[in-house]
Protein backbone atom coordinates (compact mmCIF):
# COMPACT_ATOMS: atom_id res chain seq x y z
CA UNK A 1 0.00 0.00 0.00
CA UNK A 2 1.74 3.76 -1.08
CA UNK A 3 -0.14 6.56 0.66
CA UNK A 4 0.07 9.91 -1.12
CA UNK A 5 -0.22 13.52 0.88
CA UNK A 6 -0.28 16.73 -0.62
CA UNK A 7 -0.38 19.71 2.23
CA UNK A 8 -0.11 23.30 0.85
CA UNK A 9 2.04 26.54 1.92
CA UNK A 10 0.79 29.15 4.75
CA UNK A 11 1.02 32.22 5.76
CA UNK A 12 -0.13 32.75 9.09
CA UNK A 13 -0.68 35.91 11.23
CA UNK A 14 -1.39 38.10 8.10
CA UNK A 15 -0.32 41.36 9.88
CA UNK A 16 -2.51 41.83 12.93
CA UNK A 17 -3.68 37.99 13.38
CA UNK A 18 -0.95 37.01 15.62
CA UNK A 19 -1.46 33.55 16.19
CA UNK A 20 -5.29 33.48 15.06
CA UNK A 21 -5.36 34.18 11.11
CA UNK A 22 -3.61 32.23 8.25
CA UNK A 23 -3.73 31.71 4.72
CA UNK A 24 -3.41 28.82 2.36
CA UNK A 25 -1.36 29.26 -1.12
CA UNK A 26 -1.11 27.38 -3.79
CA UNK A 27 2.44 25.85 -3.21
CA UNK A 28 2.53 22.48 -2.85
CA UNK A 29 4.86 19.70 -0.54
CA UNK A 30 4.43 16.77 -1.93
CA UNK A 31 4.49 13.10 0.43
CA UNK A 32 4.95 9.57 -0.35
CA UNK A 33 4.49 6.74 2.16
CA UNK A 34 4.55 3.24 1.77
CA UNK A 35 5.45 0.69 4.67
CA UNK A 36 9.62 -0.83 4.64
CA UNK A 37 11.91 -3.26 6.34
CA UNK A 38 12.57 0.10 8.41
CA UNK A 39 12.59 3.96 8.44
CA UNK A 40 13.81 5.66 5.42
CA UNK A 41 13.44 9.30 4.36
CA UNK A 42 14.38 10.98 0.86
CA UNK A 43 14.24 14.20 -0.44
CA UNK A 44 15.15 16.08 2.47
CA UNK A 45 18.97 17.63 3.67
CA UNK A 46 20.87 14.83 5.30
CA UNK A 47 20.16 16.20 8.79
CA UNK A 48 16.46 15.40 8.58
CA UNK A 49 16.55 11.68 7.85
CA UNK A 50 16.92 10.33 10.83
CA UNK A 51 14.08 9.32 13.26
CA UNK A 52 13.56 12.97 14.75
CA UNK A 53 12.36 13.77 11.37
CA UNK A 54 9.17 16.03 11.88
CA UNK A 55 6.80 13.69 9.74
CA UNK A 56 7.88 11.07 10.77
CA UNK A 57 7.12 12.15 14.83
CA UNK A 58 4.23 13.51 13.40
CA UNK A 59 3.02 10.00 12.19
CA UNK A 60 4.19 8.59 15.57
CA UNK A 61 2.17 10.96 17.79
CA UNK A 62 -0.68 10.30 15.31
CA UNK A 63 -0.87 6.25 15.60
CA UNK A 64 -0.43 6.90 19.27
CA UNK A 65 -3.81 9.20 19.37
CA UNK A 66 -5.30 6.18 17.40
CA UNK A 67 -4.53 3.84 19.15
CA UNK A 68 -2.54 1.92 16.15
CA UNK A 69 0.95 -0.08 16.27
CA UNK A 70 3.32 2.45 14.06
CA UNK A 71 5.05 0.54 10.80
CA UNK A 72 8.21 1.29 9.70
CA UNK A 73 7.71 3.84 6.62
CA UNK A 74 9.72 4.61 3.41
CA UNK A 75 9.01 8.59 3.42
CA UNK A 76 9.80 10.39 0.39
CA UNK A 77 9.29 14.41 0.11
CA UNK A 78 9.31 16.99 -2.51
CA UNK A 79 8.80 20.03 -0.85
CA UNK A 80 9.22 23.48 -2.92
CA UNK A 81 8.44 25.36 0.67
CA UNK A 82 11.82 27.32 1.78
CA UNK A 83 12.85 25.75 5.05
CA UNK A 84 12.28 28.11 8.43
CA UNK A 85 10.85 30.64 6.31
CA UNK A 86 7.40 31.66 7.87
CA UNK A 87 5.60 29.77 4.81
CA UNK A 88 4.50 27.05 7.28
CA UNK A 89 7.28 24.31 5.89
CA UNK A 90 6.96 22.39 9.06
CA UNK A 91 3.55 22.64 9.28
CA UNK A 92 3.00 20.68 5.89
CA UNK A 93 5.18 17.93 7.26
CA UNK A 94 3.28 17.48 10.65
CA UNK A 95 -0.15 17.76 8.76
CA UNK A 96 1.11 15.26 6.21
CA UNK A 97 2.75 12.81 9.22
CA UNK A 98 -0.88 12.88 11.15
CA UNK A 99 -2.45 11.84 7.37
CA UNK A 100 -0.81 9.36 6.59
CA UNK A 101 -1.02 7.65 10.21
CA UNK A 102 -4.97 7.24 9.46
CA UNK A 103 -4.21 6.30 5.93
CA UNK A 104 -1.41 3.43 6.75
CA UNK A 105 -4.11 2.67 9.90
CA UNK A 106 -6.20 1.87 6.51
CA UNK A 107 -8.49 4.59 7.93
CA UNK A 108 -10.06 7.80 5.53
CA UNK A 109 -8.52 11.01 7.01
CA UNK A 110 -10.42 12.63 9.14
CA UNK A 111 -10.02 16.66 9.13
CA UNK A 112 -11.10 17.37 12.42
CA UNK A 113 -8.55 15.15 13.72
CA UNK A 114 -5.90 15.96 12.09
CA UNK A 115 -6.72 19.41 12.79
CA UNK A 116 -6.53 18.40 16.88
CA UNK A 117 -3.45 16.09 16.50
CA UNK A 118 -1.67 18.71 14.14
CA UNK A 119 -2.33 21.65 16.63
CA UNK A 120 -1.20 19.95 19.44
CA UNK A 121 2.67 18.69 17.45
CA UNK A 122 3.03 22.43 16.61
CA UNK A 123 1.12 24.18 19.54
CA UNK A 124 -1.29 26.91 17.72
CA UNK A 125 -3.82 26.36 14.73
CA UNK A 126 -2.66 29.15 12.52
CA UNK A 127 -0.92 26.88 10.20
CA UNK A 128 -2.09 23.94 10.07
CA UNK A 129 -5.79 24.86 10.10
CA UNK A 130 -5.23 26.57 6.46
CA UNK A 131 -3.06 23.65 5.43
CA UNK A 132 -5.77 21.48 6.02
CA UNK A 133 -8.74 23.29 4.96
CA UNK A 134 -7.80 26.03 2.62
CA UNK A 135 -8.95 29.32 2.03
CA UNK A 136 -8.30 32.31 4.70
CA UNK A 137 -8.94 30.48 8.15
CA UNK A 138 -9.61 32.24 11.90
CA UNK A 139 -9.03 29.36 14.69
CA UNK A 140 -8.97 30.18 18.72
CA UNK A 141 -9.37 26.74 20.97
CA UNK A 142 -10.47 26.34 24.46
CA UNK A 143 -10.17 23.22 26.32
CA UNK A 144 -7.88 22.15 24.56
CA UNK A 145 -10.69 21.86 21.23
CA UNK A 146 -10.01 23.34 18.17
CA UNK A 147 -12.26 25.79 16.45
CA UNK A 148 -11.49 27.06 13.14
CA UNK A 149 -13.68 29.04 10.87
CA UNK A 150 -12.97 29.32 6.71
CA UNK A 151 -13.47 32.35 4.28
CA UNK A 152 -12.80 31.93 0.82
CA UNK A 153 -10.06 34.39 -0.42
CA UNK A 154 -11.01 36.30 -3.95
CA UNK A 155 -9.45 34.82 -6.77
CA UNK A 156 -8.04 37.99 -8.41
CA UNK A 157 -5.58 38.65 -5.25
CA UNK A 158 -2.07 37.78 -5.84
CA UNK A 159 0.87 37.27 -3.29
CA UNK A 160 4.51 37.90 -3.77
CA UNK A 161 6.23 36.00 -1.50
CA UNK A 162 10.10 37.03 -0.90
CA UNK A 163 12.36 34.86 1.31
CA UNK A 164 15.96 36.59 2.03
CA UNK A 165 18.48 34.73 2.45
CA UNK A 166 18.71 35.20 6.40
CA UNK A 167 17.23 33.07 8.36
CA UNK A 168 14.50 33.75 11.22
CA UNK A 169 13.88 31.21 13.88
CA UNK A 170 10.53 30.49 14.94
CA UNK A 171 12.21 30.80 18.87
CA UNK A 172 13.99 33.71 18.34
CA UNK A 173 10.91 35.33 16.95
CA UNK A 174 8.82 34.22 19.64
CA UNK A 175 11.38 35.70 22.45
CA UNK A 176 10.97 39.02 20.45
CA UNK A 177 7.37 38.87 21.80
CA UNK A 178 5.93 41.09 24.74
CA UNK A 179 4.36 39.52 27.87
CA UNK A 180 2.09 41.89 28.23
CA UNK A 181 0.73 44.50 25.63
CA UNK A 182 -1.67 47.95 26.05
CA UNK A 183 -5.30 47.39 25.94
CA UNK A 184 -5.01 49.92 23.26
CA UNK A 185 -3.20 48.17 21.29
CA UNK A 186 -5.89 45.27 22.09
CA UNK A 187 -8.77 47.00 20.53
CA UNK A 188 -6.37 48.34 17.62
CA UNK A 189 -5.90 44.38 16.70
CA UNK A 190 -9.25 43.03 16.70
CA UNK A 191 -11.20 45.76 14.56
CA UNK A 192 -8.49 45.35 11.95
CA UNK A 193 -7.93 41.19 12.51
CA UNK A 194 -12.12 41.19 11.33
CA UNK A 195 -11.39 43.60 8.45
CA UNK A 196 -8.71 41.35 7.17
CA UNK A 197 -10.60 38.45 6.99
CA UNK A 198 -13.14 40.97 4.93
CA UNK A 199 -11.10 42.24 2.51
CA UNK A 200 -9.55 39.18 1.18
CA UNK A 201 -12.90 37.50 1.34
CA UNK A 202 -14.47 40.88 -1.24
CA UNK A 203 -10.76 41.35 -2.95
CA UNK A 204 -11.25 45.32 -1.26
CA UNK A 205 -7.73 45.96 -1.34
CA UNK A 206 -8.13 49.43 -0.25
CA UNK A 207 -9.55 47.82 2.97
CA UNK A 208 -6.99 45.77 3.27
CA UNK A 209 -4.14 47.72 2.79
CA UNK A 210 -5.89 50.36 6.01
CA UNK A 211 -6.42 46.58 8.21
CA UNK A 212 -2.65 45.68 7.78
CA UNK A 213 -1.25 47.91 10.34
CA UNK A 214 0.20 45.53 12.94
CA UNK A 215 0.82 47.23 16.52
CA UNK A 216 1.74 43.95 18.27
CA UNK A 217 4.27 41.67 16.84
CA UNK A 218 5.99 42.75 13.49
CA UNK A 219 7.54 46.65 14.99
CA UNK A 220 9.46 44.04 16.60
CA UNK A 221 10.04 41.14 14.54
CA UNK A 222 10.85 43.57 11.38
CA UNK A 223 13.81 44.20 13.49
CA UNK A 224 15.02 40.55 13.00
CA UNK A 225 15.11 40.85 9.15
CA UNK A 226 17.78 43.45 8.08
CA UNK A 227 15.82 44.00 4.38
CA UNK A 228 12.82 44.59 5.85
CA UNK A 229 12.16 48.41 5.46
CA UNK A 230 14.24 48.06 2.07
CA UNK A 231 11.76 45.18 0.59
CA UNK A 232 8.65 46.82 2.28
CA UNK A 233 9.49 49.77 0.83
CA UNK A 234 10.35 48.99 -2.58
CA UNK A 235 7.21 46.57 -2.72
CA UNK A 236 4.61 49.21 -1.76
CA UNK A 237 6.27 51.98 -4.10
CA UNK A 238 5.97 49.27 -7.27
CA UNK A 239 1.94 48.85 -6.49
CA UNK A 240 1.28 46.56 -3.85
CA UNK A 241 -1.59 47.10 -1.75
CA UNK A 242 -0.41 45.54 2.02
CA UNK A 243 2.89 44.28 3.21
CA UNK A 244 3.48 41.76 5.66
CA UNK A 245 5.96 39.17 7.72
CA UNK A 246 4.49 35.69 7.16
CA UNK A 247 4.13 34.17 10.09
CA UNK A 248 7.34 34.52 12.13
CA UNK A 249 9.71 35.41 9.15
CA UNK A 250 12.02 36.17 7.87
CA UNK A 251 9.23 35.90 4.23
CA UNK A 252 7.66 38.57 3.68
CA UNK A 253 4.68 39.04 1.33
CA UNK A 254 3.00 41.55 -0.64
CA UNK A 255 -0.40 41.79 -1.47
CA UNK A 256 -1.31 42.40 -4.73
CA UNK A 257 -4.74 43.34 -6.67
CA UNK A 258 -4.11 40.87 -9.59
CA UNK A 259 -1.20 38.99 -11.58
CA UNK A 260 -0.60 41.96 -13.64
CA UNK A 261 0.09 44.23 -10.61
CA UNK A 262 2.14 41.36 -8.89
CA UNK A 263 4.73 41.67 -11.95
CA UNK A 264 6.24 44.74 -11.17
CA UNK A 265 6.31 44.35 -7.55
CA UNK A 266 7.89 40.74 -7.65
CA UNK A 267 10.23 42.68 -10.16
CA UNK A 268 11.01 45.33 -7.65
CA UNK A 269 11.71 42.47 -4.50
CA UNK A 270 14.14 40.61 -6.63
CA UNK A 271 16.07 44.29 -7.78
CA UNK A 272 16.45 45.38 -3.95
CA UNK A 273 17.15 41.74 -2.70
CA UNK A 274 19.29 39.83 -5.66
CA UNK A 275 19.62 36.30 -3.50
CA UNK A 276 15.98 36.07 -2.44
CA UNK A 277 13.61 33.51 -3.01
CA UNK A 278 10.68 35.23 -4.58
CA UNK A 279 7.34 33.76 -6.33
CA UNK A 280 4.06 35.17 -6.98
CA UNK A 281 1.36 33.03 -5.84
CA UNK A 282 -2.33 32.84 -5.23
CA UNK A 283 -4.32 31.84 -2.03
CA UNK A 284 -5.25 27.70 -2.64
CA UNK A 285 -8.92 27.52 -2.00
CA UNK A 286 -8.47 23.54 -0.88
CA UNK A 287 -6.23 22.53 1.62
CA UNK A 288 -5.18 18.73 2.37
CA UNK A 289 -5.17 15.99 -0.14
CA UNK A 290 -4.70 12.70 0.96
CA UNK A 291 -5.30 9.34 -0.46
CA UNK A 292 -4.16 5.00 -1.09
CA UNK A 293 -2.39 5.04 -4.30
Amino acid sequence: MRCRVSVPATSANLGVGYDCLGMALDLWAEFEFEPAGELAIEGCEERFRGEDNLVWQSYLEAARHLGVEPRPLRIRIDSPIPLAGGLGSSSTCVVAGVSAAQLVAGRAVDPYLTLRVATLMEGHPDNVAPAILGGVVSSFTKDGEVTSVRDPVHRRLRFVAIAPEVEVRTEEARRAMPTEVPLETCVWQMGRCVATVDALRLGDMRLLSKACDDRLHEPLRSRLIPCYEEVRAATLDAGAAAFFISGSGSTMIAACNSAAEAEPVAAAARACQPGAWVRVLRSSESGLRAGVA
